[in-house]
């Protein structure tokens, strides 16, 4: 092979893996899809969300009692996203992006959603309206508060923060998949 040949192979390489590594830096900054059809050892899908049963939750470097706690929850009602299962722990992560393994004793299949957590810290205001698609506000939001979803068709989510119940755009919520419907 010349080295012109040779020269071009190794910049075509490089290039695929500038590409490669810009698709995986892409991967990582979106935001959850819906689940696939993969399915965990439990039979249900991965990745799902569901939430945590209690208030005081310790999330583990690894899927047993024998590993160091590396974070603990304060949070019932917290959603997490199941996106490992073994034996009965579940790798969950948060809406922050973090991950751990939490027994899924300590789960519940009750969905719950955050408000815009990406906006925490931002002075801006999360409409929950009367109707999808409404102009009538029935509650404003903060970012980041922790509401139970009653269904979702896609698009819109009902949901009910401290006692307001109505409809939020599900592209706010974190807890439910873009496009994904939710039946409570």
């Amino acid at each position: 092979m010349s080295g012109f040949a040779s020269l071009c192979r190794a910049v075509s390489g490089l290039l695929l893996g500038l590409a490669v590594i810009s698709s995986s830096a892409a991967a990582i900054e979106a935001p959850p899809v819906a689940p696939s059809a993969a399915r965990g050892p439990s039979g249900l899908p991965l990745p799902r969300f569901v939430s945590l049963k209690s208030g005081r939750v310790n999330s583990r470097i690894g899927p047993g009692l024998n590993y160091a706690v590396d974070w603990m929850y304060m949070k019932p009602g917290l959603p997490m996203e199941i996106i490992q299962e073994y034996d009965t722990w579940r790798r969950v992560r948060d809406s922050d992006g973090s991950e751990g393994w939490i027994n899924q004793s300590l789960l519940s299949g009750r969905r719950t959603g955050i408000a815009a957590p990406w906006q925490k810290g931002k002075a801006v205001q999360i409409s929950l309206y009367a109707e999808p698609k409404s102009t009538v506000v029935v509650a404003s939001l903060e970012p980041g508060v922790v509401g139970q979803i009653r269904s979702c068709d896609g698009e819109w989510c009902e949901m009910t923060f401290d006692g307001h119940t109505g409809w939020i755009s599900q592209s706010l919520v974190w807890g439910a998949y873009p496009g994904e419907a939710v039946k409570d």
